[in-house]
């Protein structure tokens, strides 16, 4: 009986690893997905990976002043009009643009994600909805230039 248990309890043990393992495959997939969507004007990547009730924002700081201005906000449309402009003006990121995803938490249904790009920093949130990850929610800020 008690060898069982324990093959149960590896069984289960198994399993949990092995969807935590995809989760954090699906999660970084997604964020994937938003940085070449941005570097590559790709929008079908984007509509993978954000909600459309997308709560997108950051600070730019000013060259010539020195100093970061209000709140750029941008909705779900708002980046996929950027995208599109990327890929019109073919304005796309320089050859070895970084690409750096840094999942900070991962539980079952939430995740919390650093991720790295030519424009700076995001720190995002996403939500698993079924077994897809979705971005919901991106507070970002320029590079700090001195």
């Amino acid at each position: 009986m008690k060898k069982v248990h324990l093959f149960v309890f590896a069984v289960c043990l198994s399993l949990q690893i092995n969807a935590q393992h995809s989760d954090r495959e699906l999660v970084t997939k997604a964020c994937t997905n938003y940085i070449e969507g941005f570097y590559e004007g790709d929008t079908d990547k984007l509509k993978t990976s954000l909600q459309p009730n997308l709560h997108k924002f950051g600070f730019w700081k000013s060259k010539k002043t020195k100093t970061y201005g209000n709140p750029i906000p941008m909705t779900f449309e708002g980046a996929l009009k950027f995208a599109k402009n990327v890929k019109e003006k073919k304005n796309f990121a320089k050859k070895g643009s970084p690409k750096k995803i840094q999942i900070l938490d991962l539980l079952d249904k939430i995740a919390v994600v650093k991720v790295t790009a030519y424009w700076g920093t995001d720190y995002m949130h996403l939500s698993k909805q079924g077994n897809k990850w979705m971005i919901e929610q991106v507070i970002w800020q320029g590079p700090n230039s001195k």
